[in-house]
């Protein structure tokens, strides 16, 4: 029994000698070089770029979508992506069309670059704890793991700035008719702080976090498999014998990508919206409606906005402004990715995931 306690005594000092070797190893890994730390930097300003120059170029359809979803079912002023448009431009000319775009930019640049940025970082970390459960130095990310990655980085990004999000939303619909006007992003958050209090800029985050999993963990997930399974097999021609896929290839998978991700999340979209629009005393009139019909629907929660608006407006209600979305969101997040990696290969930032 002596010998025994003693081999086992041996092999317990060994095991703690051998983790704390490891925690060492680990820790002189972990610690950044400056080389990383500029690559770092790197990848949040290709981030940012992208994430900017992609919501620029889809700005009207954005700012029409979310007219759509909250715009009050008894006084439709907004019927369709054409009429609509066209009567945002005769209501409020060029500029209307823009209306939230910077404040939009505000929010979507440190939120793309957080957001690409965590995704690396993450697809790393689990990538690390994969091979080292697997055994296998050579493994790679599988897509439930890259959708595990997505997600992470899409929550970290939108809790960072939600109360960007809720500020853009109320000003994107706000019209000149809107009886009380926010002056601009600093103006409006102050105003529902003084008025509605700290928690009103996180109304609609708990269908934002949800949505995020479909949406962002789809969009990243697929959009690399896509990727890598077109090197490998080199369908239809489509990729020469180098390991490296054209801008034009790259857009086609963000197209995908972004299609799959904003059609099954979108219902949680439009509860978000109708969410940030409750409480607001000087509401647009595009929310409360006009005449008679001046009245908007209060929400309690998530479930009583899916609720209501399946009882009062059918279930298609859920969908509105889904047309304007998927003709916005396919340009968007195909620019956005290939916008990404050609500033990163122009900045030289090398810290691919699966190459």
């Amino acid at each position: 029994m002596a010998s025994e306690d003693v081999k086992a005594s041996e092999s317990a000092v060994e095991k703690i000698v051998s983790l704390a070797e490891e925690a060492k190893l680990a820790r002189q890994e972990i610690r950044p070089s400056s080389h990383a730390v500029i690559s770092i930097c790197k990848s949040l300003v290709a981030g940012g770029v992208a994430g900017g120059v992609s919501r620029t170029a889809v700005a009207p359809l954005e700012r029409l979508k979310i007219l759509l979803q909250v715009q009050n079912s008894h006084s439709i002023k907004y019927n369709g992506t054409i009429s609509g448009l066209k009567y945002i431009w005769r209501t409020e000319g060029f500029k209307g069309l823009f209306k939230g775009n910077g404040t939009n930019c505000a929010r979507i640049v440190p939120n793309s670059a957080v957001k690409f940025f965590s995704y690396e970082q993450a697809s790393k970390g689990i990538l690390y704890l994969y091979q080292q459960q697997t055994g296998n130095e050579d493994a790679q990310l599988t897509p439930l793991l890259r959708l595990g990655a997505g997600a992470c980085a899409g929550i970290i990004a939108m809790s960072a700035t939600y109360p960007m999000d809720m500020v853009r939303g109320r000003i994107t619909v706000q019209t000149e008719k809107s009886p009380y006007q926010y002056r601009g992003m600093v103006h409006a958050l102050s105003t529902i702080l003084r008025e509605e209090g700290p928690r009103a800029l996180y109304k609609g985050w708990l269908p934002s976090v949800i949505g995020v999993i479909p949406y962002v963990g789809l969009n990243f997930a697929v959009y690399e498999s896509l990727k890598e399974w077109l090197v490998k097999t080199k369908p239809l021609g489509l990729v020469d014998d180098s390991t490296e896929l054209g801008v034009v290839t790259r857009l086609a998978c963000g197209a995908v990508a972004g299609t799959l991700g904003q059609t099954v999340a979108y219902p949680l979209d439009v509860v978000r919206r109708r969410m940030q629009m409750v409480g607001w005393k000087d509401a647009a009139s595009i929310v409360t409606g006009d005449g008679r019909s001046k009245a908007s629907l209060e929400y309690s929660g998530m479930i009583d906005t899916f609720r209501k608006t399946v009882r009062y407006e059918g279930f298609s209600a859920l969908y509105k402004g889904l047309v304007p979305n998927s003709v916005k969101v396919v340009p968007s997040i195909a620019i956005a990715f290939v916008t990404y990696e050609q500033v990163k290969d122009l900045l030289g930032v090398e810290i691919r995931i699966s190459d």
